[in-house]
């Protein structure tokens, strides 16, 4: 088991790793969309915030040597499932041909009071 940190992906700000890789298999945290660098939100709407979470989970999976085509799942958290065409649009040009199983739900609330969190799971072939 090996612990998966970058600085490609918001620090972890409590007792969890941004990811934790056994074996063949990465576990990615919840990723929300903060930025890196500076530790706030990527903008108000969901349409920049789900582009930053998959850019934190990326930044997870790479860290770990895989790439966007190991994610196999993500589970998709919103604050309001009335944003979902807008998050799946993101979601589907982010990802492309690429189509990890997924789980989207309602939430109602989210650490830091975002309005998405991601997380992963991906896995060498």
């Amino acid at each position: 088991m090996k612990r998966i940190e970058t600085t490609n992906a918001p620090k972890a700000v409590g007792p969890y790793s941004q990811g934790i890789l056994v074996k063949d298999t990465l576990y990615v945290s919840g990723q929300i969309p903060y930025v890196p660098e500076t530790m706030k939100p990527a903008g108000e709407d969901i349409k920049s915030q789900t582009l930053q979470s998959l850019k934190n989970v990326l930044g997870v999976v790479e860290e770990s040597g895989l790439t966007k085509e190991n994610i196999v799942k993500c589970g998709v958290f919103l604050k309001d499932l009335s944003m979902f065409s807008e998050m799946n649009e993101v979601y589907a040009a982010f990802f492309g041909e690429h189509k990890p199983a997924r789980f989207a739900v309602e939430v109602r609330r989210l650490p830091l009071d975002v309005l998405i969190e991601i997380d992963a799971i991906a896995v060498k072939e």
